[in-house]
């Protein structure tokens, strides 16, 4: 079964259908630039074009937002447009292309990907999923079940919010070496094993594609520390699976 999900980020709207049997992309995903400024109604055409490059598709559509979402509507918008606060996602998107539409948080997307086909799978325990891109979005599970809208990003160290210093984004800004973006990573990870005590770290977003350059020099981590085997394709297969979810 091939459902379309489309991850919306920072930087980037990203999207294919997803083969909810193996965890992969149906056919190659399709991408195009976030706006700026990013309101709700020039995020829609984005998503849009995403979902119209793939003519054959008619089907649901899972989409990520990068945000708090409850029930569709979006609470909290940290790294895109401060007008989408209280917007009602899934019909805002479900009027523009015409289907139904299911919004989930991005890195919950995430999550549910990796937990099922992916670096978390089989495990019981706590589980963190984190994504470093534009900001950090986490997503909880313990016993398989998902705490949903952590955005433990969000969460103060060292006098700043954690996504302000350990970031994809931050690391690219600030030219930062992969050695001293790890020292920050590192920092940030021992914090949330203080307040959580997890069995695994699943490190996805863009950076996954990349552990080789960073991940051997986190130390001093308790829990099991890997990089997303999805990678950047995990949120886009957790919409999906959200998508197939609501439709059911």
């Amino acid at each position: 079964m091939n459902i379309m999900g489309v991850d919306i980020g920072g930087s980037g709207i990203k999207g294919a259908p997803a083969d909810l049997d193996t965890g992969a992309l149906a056919e190659e995903r399709h991408k195009v630039l976030t706006p700026h400024p990013s309101p709700p109604d020039a995020v829609a055409d984005g998503v849009a074009a995403v979902v119209e490059y793939f003519a054959g598709y008619e089907g649901p559509v899972g989409v990520t937002f990068p945000g708090v979402v409850t029930d569709g509507v979006v609470r909290t918008a940290a790294n895109v447009d401060k007008s989408w606060v209280d917007v009602d996602a899934a019909a805002l998107l479900g009027n523009r292309l015409g289907r139904p539409v299911h919004v989930v948080n991005d890195a919950d997307a995430a999550g549910i990907a990796e937990l099922t086909f992916g670096a978390a799978r089989g495990r019981t325990g706590t589980v963190i999923v984190l994504t470093f891109g534009t900001g950090i979005g986490s997503a909880v599970f313990t016993g398989g079940r998902l705490v949903p809208n952590t955005e433990l990003g969000h969460l103060e160290l060292h006098g700043h919010e954690a996504e302000k210093r350990a970031s994809a984004k931050e690391r690219e800004d600030k030219d930062l070496s992969w050695k001293h973006w790890a020292h920050r990573v590192q920092h940030y990870l021992a914090h949330l094993e203080m307040l959580f005590s997890p069995e695994l770290f699943v490190i996805g977003g863009g950076v996954s594609r990349k552990a080789d350059k960073f991940l051997d020099d986190i130390t001093g981590i308790r829990a099991d520390v890997v990089p997303a085997e999805l990678q950047n394709n995990a949120g886009i297969v957790g919409a999906a699976m959200a998508a197939a979810a609501a439709a059911r």
